[in-house]
């Protein structure tokens, strides 16, 4: 996006790619694609930098009003972050601690079964696995319950660290085992 600026007042802005009127001319919408520096100055057209929005998973965010920043000679548009209700985003962090935990552990739940159904026990680092995909859920759910503001919560959210199942790891091994081409 860019602006035209005159006496430190925002005039108009302009989307990347639309066509504009500016002082009677009429611009295609190509012209800030095909324009130098110099021809976008003589019209005191500048760019727009925007700020970095919180997380909406978190936050309301709502975008503030363009401000002319003389010194950058940029247009800034930053964003304005309210924090959601605590209750809230630790109820949904919950449900997707939950669903994250169900999904990873699914396609390997026909292993219990089986071992159930035919008194056979599960591969040990299945269990292990398992058991610690579980605890990963039962710690960050603790650490949510903890927490005392919701910055606090996407911090815990945003470092869950789910192990890597036994299938992984030997496909991983399998892949660093195998000679590079071309070495």
């Amino acid at each position: 996006m860019f602006a035209i600026v005159q006496n430190g007042i925002i005039q108009l802005l302009i989307p990347a790619g639309s066509q504009f009127t500016w002082n009677g001319v009429d611009y295609p919408p190509n012209w800030v694609n095909l324009s130098s520096p110099e021809e976008k100055a003589a019209i005191s057209m500048v760019d727009v930098v925007y700020g970095q929005p919180a997380n909406d998973q978190y936050y309301w965010v709502q975008q503030d009003a363009p401000v002319y920043d003389a010194g950058q000679n940029v247009v800034v548009i930053n964003f304005t972050n309210t924090p959601k209700d605590l209750t809230q985003v630790k109820t949904s962090a919950f449900a997707i601690i939950n669903t994250t935990a169900y999904s990873i552990l699914f396609p390997s739940d026909w292993m219990v079964v089986k071992g159930i159904e035919t008194s056979t026990p599960v591969n040990p680092d299945w269990n292990s696995w398992r058991a610690s995909i579980r605890a990963t859920a039962d710690s960050t759910r603790t650490a949510v319950t903890s927490a005392v503001d919701v910055d606090a919560v996407a911090q815990i959210m945003s470092n869950i660290q789910w192990a890597k199942s036994p299938s992984t790891l030997a496909a991983e091994a399998a892949q660093a085992a195998q000679p590079t081409q071309g070495a």
